[in-house]
């Protein structure tokens, strides 16, 4: 028997007019038009002359932990997936990269074996695993993001203190495992890192290998290192040393710490980033080079009163603390800055039978608050004058898994998630971001410091190209759960005096359009779909127009689209002329 709360957390924010409609629609009925709103109505204003600040791609970065499941049936196809929603090349992180193991994935843990000894301590290597990989990424048109760990088997020192396994499965703790101990060697640790790029670049080219980005571990404030940060200096310093000195010209950089809103994690970003500005390397004496900064910024949904209420404030006020600290710094506040994991919460493999809140990965509220923090983050980067190259997602696929099983995915069992969609609208915007504002905007400071608890964020996000704009409109709350659509009159002013008709295609994401989750609802949610079942999930899983394209007349430099947003909802007006 299903209770109210997992009721509520199955339908999200499925309103009652919509079940209804899915269900008269079902039979054959014409549902009747759903009555005017009571929502008070939204104008937003874009101004298309007006240009606040680039473009700039930092929605195709992708990552996972498991990093065998690029090979595998789904991971491969979602793969092609993601080089096709973007004009510009896809990054992908991966966890696990240098780790010993059989190359099989599971939750939270995968292998290369890349790094073996033999009986007298000499260094084995064997790149088949970590060749599959790469490889894969070739064939799909991705480029690595390559973060070195996690510490092989025959290289992890022994602790004190620390007395598991290499590795401990999960559910346990999958990262309190010798495979996050420090080296034993810090110099066959550099010289690991040297062999690995000097094999990458004789694979796949030296011009290849120098666009990619080298990141040294992950989030070394908290348990996937097992030692003081002064040892995680030192790690960083061999491993770039031989990553530099097999490619001279390669972009290295790090920490990949956790939330910056942390004051312990805030402490020791800014005590590696003195370690940086300031001292020697560990491994030859000399300055330290850094050709990015990274780390993450996460929110944390909750459940309260029955319904799943996000965090968004966590995660802007992590990149708000992250760059303020970063443009402290004059060395620094120019360099790229890749936040590695950028995420509604922290774990990507919880589903939710682990979590119940972790259902609204399904639905529209994971791209809705996708698509409010694109923005932030945007903002914050103009605010604080920094440069941010890079919001990793860290979600990918689960392959084996129940479907919509609820874990932190763009894909299930090869079935498009709502929020694969709302990447789709962000790679189909291009040139400079322009002016918007918004009657029914949350403001940048209320973001940060509150989230959205209040009035929803009626918002939106626009850019001018060549001879085309678009404008991403969203309705979104912090709190999951019915609410009635918003009227939004959309005004686009500063088209060329020379256009006298522009052609608007409108997608839209919401519960009836670009969305498996609600399909698969209304099929009774099979664990074994049909093959007609399959690929009609397959269709609706695809970014989908909310009318037919249309040719709207310009008057006076400007046009007006009139919708309703429904809550949750997420809108992509693209203008061509």
């Amino acid at each position: 028997m299903m209770t109210g709360l997992k009721r509520v957390v199955l339908l999200g924010a499925l309103t009652a007019e919509v079940l209804v409609a899915m269900t008269m629609l079902a039979q054959g009925t014409v549902p009747e038009p759903v009555a005017s709103s009571s929502q008070p109505p939204v104008s937003i204003q874009v101004d298309l002359t007006k240009k606040v600040g680039s473009y700039k791609p930092i929605y195709s970065w992708f990552g996972y932990d498991e990093a065998n499941y690029t090979t595998m049936r789904h991971g491969r196809e979602l793969l092609g997936e993601l080089h096709d929603l973007s004009p510009v090349p896809v990054y992908i992180r991966a966890h696990h990269l240098l780790t010993s193991g059989d190359g099989k994935a599971e939750l939270k843990f995968s292998s290369t074996n890349v790094y073996s000894e033999d009986a007298n301590g000499k260094p084995i290597y064997d790149f088949k695993i970590l060749d599959g990989i790469f490889d894969t990424f070739k064939e799909k048109g991705v480029r690595p993001m390559v973060e070195l760990g996690f510490m092989p088997k025959d290289l992890a020192a022994d602790l004190p203190n620390r007395h598991e396994p290499y590795q401990v499965h999960y559910p346990g703790s999958a990262i309190s495992g010798k495979s996050n101990n420090p080296p034993k060697d810090y110099a066959k640790w550099g010289e690991l890192a040297r062999v690995v790029t000097a094999h990458l670049v004789e694979r796949y080219g030296k011009e290849e290998v120098l666009k990619w980005y080298f990141e040294v571990w992950n989030e070394p404030d908290i348990d996937y290192w097992h030692t003081s940060p002064e040892e995680y200096w030192k790690l960083y310093d061999y491993a770039v040393l031989g990553v530099k000195t097999a490619l001279p010209g390669a972009k290295v950089g790090g920490p990949a710490t956790t939330s910056p809103r942390n004051p312990k994690a805030n402490l020791f970003f800014k005590n590696f980033l003195e370690h940086v500005n300031s001292g020697k390397s560990a491994a030859n004496g000399k300055p330290l080079p850094m050709d990015f900064i990274s780390f993450h910024a996460k929110g944390l949904p909750t459940i309260k009163d029955g319904k799943v209420t996000m965090g968004i404030q966590n995660e802007m006020n992590d990149a708000d603390k992250g760059f303020a600290l970063i443009a402290s710094y004059p060395r620094f506040k120019n360099l790229p800055i890749i936040i590695s994991e950028a995420d509604p919460e922290g774990c990507a493999a919880c589903s939710s039978k682990v979590n119940p809140a972790n259902n609204y990965r399904n639905g529209t509220l994971y791209p809705a608050y996708t698509a409010t923090a694109f923005k932030g983050l945007f903002e914050l980067q103009d605010r604080h004058g920094v440069n941010l190259l890079s919001m990793l997602s860290w979600s990918f696929e689960f392959e084996d898994k129940d479907y919509f099983e609820g874990f932190r995915s763009l894909a299930t069992n090869g079935i498009d998630k709502p929020v694969l969609n709302v990447f789709r609208m962000f790679g189909l915007m291009a040139g400079d971001r322009v002016s918007t504002s918004s009657t029914g905007q949350v403001p940048l400071d209320t973001l940060v410091n509150a989230g959205v608890r209040q009035a929803p964020d009626v918002d939106a996000l626009a850019t001018r190209g060549d001879r085309e704009a678009a404008v991403l409109v969203w309705n979104y709350h912090d709190v999951d759960g019915a609410a009635e659509a918003t009227p939004t009159t959309v005004t686009i002013s500063g088209i060329p005096a020379e256009v006298h008709r522009v052609l608007l295609q409108h997608y839209r994401l919401d519960d009836t359009h670009s969305n498996a989750y609600t399909v698969w609802l209304g099929m009774g949610s099979p664990q074994h779909p049909s093959t007609k079942q399959y690929a009609e999930l397959k269709a609706a899983g695809q970014l989908q127009l909310l009318t037919s394209p249309e040719w709207l007349d310009v008057s006076d430099g400007q046009v007006k689209v009139v919708t309703e947003m429904p809550r949750q909802g997420t809108s992509l007006m693209h203008l061509i002329w």
